[in-house]
């Protein structure tokens, strides 16, 4: 067996490194944050939007670059919440209260929390104004405001999940739900879902599904349980070595794949899910279900979709190599909310953390950025209660692996960094 040291010094070794480099270069103790003080300032020379897990990992670095003074986030939620988690909560194998912890002990101490939201950003003149009527202005701006989920876009939703057999892994709200349903289940359709839209973490509306799978077949159900997978996508997985281990575990465990099916209406109290066909328009059809999991539409913050710094599409618009903006050279995104053409995960996050933090090291000295983002993301496909799939690559679709043996084969050491490992290495290393 390879040592952790030896597999995480090569130039491939991504994933563990990406987190280990941010953990070993916090100092000092993790103190608890009391929130916004009576004397926040209105300006600051790093402002970061959003206290998710990129914009907590720029404020950490932020902190180190110019002083825990001069750093401010703006991020409204008093809990943060460690989200790629909630595939295992929505299948009973973690408990949703593992997942969040209070905003207030996540903020970099000594970094200023403003406990606002972001109602307006004005790049021309450097400032942002929050729902609580402030003007706050910066020299350099940190965008990392996420992706905004859409369920009201389904008809019947978000209504429908007062009724039983629906759940969504993809909301605190809601992710218990799944696991109700999963253990509700009696016999007939169990239906999981994929929008025609960008989404965070793409695997995680087909990982419930191979969960569910196995959950039927531990409870004696699977023989009673017809499994469809209904995408809006045109494939199984962007990337052709991983789609191939996919198909094959889909035709050994039985399970209908309907590609261009697209989630439009949820009847819940009838429990029906009415699917538009993507390659022909206008054509519907009704299944019924006795579980059904929805992935939501999602879009970027209305906030941003109106604003300047927003491309066509409403993301953050920043170059794909730096994450610097095309317009506002004061101006950085990171993460969900910005165009970078790669899959919306937290180690996409905690790869991009490391190289906007070079990018606006240089800016600040007048500069031209050097480090370039090749589009590192990574997804642990969960096929199991005990085995994952590590899907690592690049902009390309080409993969970027880690360790030094074929990750597209299921692997019990590859579940438990997911379910164990990746978590602690979250909440005690990247985030600080």
């Amino acid at each position: 067996m390879t040592p952790l040291a030896t597999a995480v010094s090569g130039p491939r070794a991504r994933l563990f490194a990406c987190f280990l480099r941010l953990g070993t270069q916090q100092a000092g103790p993790l103190r608890l944050h009391t929130g916004a003080s009576l004397a926040a300032k209105n300006h600051y020379e790093v402002l970061v939007l959003g206290g998710g897990s990129g914009g907590i990992t720029m404020a950490a670095r932020m902190k180190r670059r110019v002083g825990a003074e001069n750093v401010a986030v703006v991020e409204p939620s008093e809990r943060h919440f460690y989200q790629p988690i909630w595939t295992l909560v929505g299948a009973g194998a973690k408990q949703l209260s593992s997942s969040g912890r209070p905003t207030a002990s996540v903020i970099p101490s000594g970094v200023e929390w403003i406990k606002a939201r972001v109602i307006e950003l004005n790049p021309d003149k450097n400032c942002i104004h929050t729902d609580n009527g402030k003007e706050i202005s910066y020299k350099y701006l940190i965008i990392a405001l996420g992706i905004q989920l859409d369920y009201e876009k389904i008809k019947g939703l978000p209504e429908g999940f007062e009724h039983p057999k629906i759940g969504s892994n993809y909301s605190v709200k809601t992710v218990e739900k799944t696991w109700k349903a999963l253990q509700d289940f009696k016999e007939g359709n169990a239906i999981f879902t994929f929008p025609n839209t960008p989404v965070k973490c793409a695997g995680a509306p087909q990982k419930i599904m191979y969960l569910s799978e196995a959950y039927f077949r531990k409870t004696g159900k699977r023989s009673k349980a017809n499994i469809i997978f209904n995408t809006s996508l045109g494939a199984i997985f962007g990337v052709k070595k991983y789609a191939a281990a996919l198909q094959e575990i889909i035709q050994e465990r039985d399970l209908t794949v309907n590609y261009k099916q697209n989630l439009i209406e949820v009847r819940a109290d009838r429990q029906e899910a009415v699917f538009e066909n993507l390659d022909k328009p206008g054509e519907t059809q009704v299944i019924s279900y006795e579980m059904l999991h929805v992935t939501p539409p999602m879009s970027p913050p209305d906030v941003l979709k109106t604003s300047p710094v927003a491309d066509a599409a409403g993301w953050v618009d920043v170059d794909k190599e730096t994450l610097q903006h095309k317009k506002y050279p004061n101006v950085f995104g990171i993460g969900d909310c910005t165009n970078l053409p790669t899959s919306k995960t937290a180690a996409a996050v905690a790869a991009q953390s490391g190289i906007l933090d070079r990018t606006i090291s240089l800016v600040m000295k007048n500069q031209t950025p050097t480090k370039k983002y090749d589009g590192y993301t990574s997804c642990p496909l969960v096929t199991g209660y005990n085995r994952v799939i590590l899907a690592e690559f690049d902009y390309n679709a080409q993969p970027l692996e880690t360790f030094p043996f074929d990750q597209s084969k299921e692997r019990l050491s590859m579940y438990l960094m997911k379910a164990d490992l990746m978590p602690f290495l979250y909440w005690n290393m990247m985030l600080r």
